[in-house]
This record gives structure tokens, sequence and C-alpha cells, in this order.
């Protein structure tokens, strides 16, 4: 065991004995990923704000004359101009197209005539049609508003008009108070939401951090010939495999709770920026019992990583090639994470025995509220139990001098 202490305090010196090394790998990402996931929050929320508060340019052609009227009282603003029948309304589509203007409303020639003329079945019915630009915010915001705020209750004026009594038609009310209607556990909301990214993002951190150190520790060390060294010297060849298999562990696991850290501070921002507060405030909270066993899955996660990539390193005979070999791996890993982005989480107790997969989901359900001890169990020993066969290949693969000497 004093050959594996001797690697690990190797290994762990080489890294934070360099300011750039600790910079590179802990500081840096870190603020990165707070301050892009802050600044793209602000960003769609300052975004969403601008079209909230845009004055729409509308266009209305053939306009009953209490429109104007009518709008005012419902509360709904913007830059009206009104045309006649005869007016060409070609230039003002193309505006629409060019998004110089939002919105042209198209009633009928005749609109209230038709209306009251209407008798009985059969009878025409006017249309109003609403030309706009789904690829303009402003556009398609503006349609919106105006067939929410101003046609559907314009439509209901009138009915009420004509039959007298509404309530007639109505029959029953659904939720007419919808927010009463609303039976939801916030804490579970939030982890749905954070649960369809958090899994995939830590998933990928971990195999990210797990390359980067693993391929400079093994092929880096067998291309500059200090691994060399190292497999002559007294230490067995099984203690130098679990000396860099733990060190890089270790690392991984604070680079990747660093970014777990910095992800969950800066996702709720770019979260509540994007729904601008309509599903409520997204936040992350976890029990004591929640934190211990998601540091206990990141933690048996990153061991199999560090493993896998380690496997690779070691047959690989330089640093680009062992680059090259890794990706497949993290191809596979980032899939098992997309995974869980339906956001419903998994509860069939087989496919928690799917390495990588079960690492995501188990972090999914975990979040909202849903992780049983049997698939955390399950999760946590397959995860392990792969590891540790991944790891008699290393120390086979560290046994054979054709392999460690690019013979």
């Amino acid at each position: 065991m004093k050959g594996v202490k001797y690697i690990i305090m190797k290994e762990l010196s080489r890294v934070f004995h360099d300011k750039k090394m600790i910079v590179s790998l802990f500081i840096l990402p870190a603020v990165m990923i707070v301050g892009i996931y802050s600044l793209m929050g602000t960003l769609l929320s300052n975004m969403m704000d601008d079209i909230e508060e845009h004055i729409p340019s509308v266009y209305l052609q053939n306009a009953p004359q209490d429109l104007d009227s009518f709008m005012s009282s419902v509360g709904f603003e913007g830059e009206f101009t009104y045309l006649g029948s005869s007016a060409d309304t070609q230039p003002i589509k193309d505006g629409i197209l060019q998004g110089t203007y939002d919105l042209l409303v198209v009633f009928d020639e005749g609109f209230t005539d038709t209306i009251n003329a209407y008798q009985a079945a059969g009878d025409p019915i006017p249309e109003v049609k609403t030309f706009y630009n789904t690829a303009e915010d402003y556009s398609t915001a503006a349609r919106e508003k105006f067939v929410s705020m101003v046609l559907g209750p314009y439509q209901q004026n009138i009915l009420a008009s004509r039959l007298g009594n509404m309530e007639e038609l109505q029959v029953f009310y659904i939720d007419k108070n919808p927010t009463e209607s609303i039976i939801v556990d916030e804490q579970k909301q939030s982890g749905r939401i954070l649960g369809m990214m958090l899994p995939f993002l830590i998933n990928m951190m971990l195999f990210a951090g797990a390359m980067g150190l693993g391929v400079d520790a093994i092929t880096g060390e067998k291309e500059r010939g200090t691994l060399s060294s190292m497999l002559v010297s007294p230490i067995k060849r099984g203690e130098i495999v679990f000396g860099k298999l733990f060190s890089l562990a270790i690392l991984s696991s604070i680079s990747a709770a660093i970014y777990a850290v910095a992800i969950t501070v800066g996702l709720p921002v770019l979260m509540n920026g994007a729904t601008g507060g309509e599903m409520g405030e997204i936040s992350l909270k976890l029990s004591p019992t929640d934190a211990i066993m998601l540091l206990v899955i990141m933690i048996a996660a990153v061991y199999l990583y560090v493993a896998i990539v380690a496997l690779i390193a070691v047959y690989a005979r330089t640093s680009k090639e062992a680059n090259t070999y890794v990706m497949p791996a993290y191809i596979v890993v980032m899939l098992g994470g997309i995974m869980t982005y339906s956001g419903t989480g998994d509860s069939k107790l087989t496919n928690f025995f799917i390495p990588v997969y079960n690492c995501a989901v188990s972090i999914q359900n975990l979040l909202m509220g849903e992780l049983t001890f049997a698939q955390f169990g399950i999760t946590v020993v397959t995860i392990l139990l792969l590891a540790l066969a991944v790891t008699a290949l290393i120390t086979k693969a560290f046994n054979s001098e054709k392999v460690m000497f690019n013979a």
C-alpha cells in the first residue's frame, strides 16, 4: 500500500504544484459555466421583457366601427393604422416579411352587416384573417395578444348581444381560476426541469475531467519516458495502477464537484430566464440523504470513467492517438446522458443495470425526489463491478512489457 500512497501523492503533487493546471482544471471552467449560464439567462429574460414591452404596429382593414373603443376597453396597446377595402395590402405584407411591421388584420368587407344579417344555419359567416411573420418575435407576440385579448373577447361580446344570455351556451365552467386548480410539489417541479439537463451535464463533465487528466497521466508519461522509470522501480505494477486510478479519481471528482456546483448556480438562472418565471422559481434543493447519494453516484461514476480512459490510454502509443480512441467512449457517455432529456425519469428496475445510463437516470430520479434505495444500490454496485473489471484489464496491460514499452 506504500506504493499506492506514493503514486497518489506524486500525481496530486504534480497537479497542485502547477498554478496553470489549477486554474485551467478547477477555476476557469467553473467561472465560465456560471458566467455563461447567468449571461444567457439574463439575455433571455431581457429578450422576453423587450417583447412584452414592445408596442406593435397593427394594420386593420375593414375594421368594425366599434373595434377601436373595444380595444381600448380591453387594454390592448398598439400603433394602429386603419385601411379601407380598396387599400393595397401587399406593401404591408412585404413590411411584415421584412420585420418592419408586426401585424395585418383583414376583416371581410361588410363584416358587421354580415353578422347582423345572420338568421339561420347556412347564412354567410364573415372571416377575420391575420397576417404575421413567425420568424419575428414581435410579430408572433402581436398576433397572439391580438387574438387572445381582442378577437376572442370581441367574438364573445357579439354572441352575447345576439343571444342575450351567454350562460345558456356556457353550460358549465372549467377552472374559472386556473391557479387554484394546480396541485404541485414545487421541489419536484424544479427537479424535473433541472433533471432534463443536469444529469447529462454532470455525466459529460465527469468523463471530460477523467479524459483530460487520464490521457496525460498515462500516455503522456509514456511519451515523456517517466512511466518507464516508474515501472522498473521496486513498486509493484498493481500498486502503480491503483495509485494512478485513485489519484485521477480524486482529481476528477474535485473537478466534477466544482463544475456541478457551478452548474447548479448557473443553470437555474438560465432556466428562469428562459421560462420567464412562468413555472415558478426554479432552484435545486437536496436533503442530506439525497446529497450523500448524489456524491456516492458521482464517485462511483468518476472511478469507472477514469478506469475506461486509463485502459484506452495504456494501449495508445501517443496522446493524440489516445484522444482519438477515447472519443467513441465519450460519445457513448453523452448518449447515455441524453436519454434523460425526456424529463420523465425511469422506474423500471432492470434499466438500472445498464452502465452510464443508470448513472444519468439515477441523478434524474434523485433530483425529482423519486430515486429508491433499490435503484441507487443497483446503480452503484453495477458501476463499481464494471470499474473493477476494467481495473483488472489495466493491471494486466501494465504487466505486459509489449504494451507498456510500445514494443
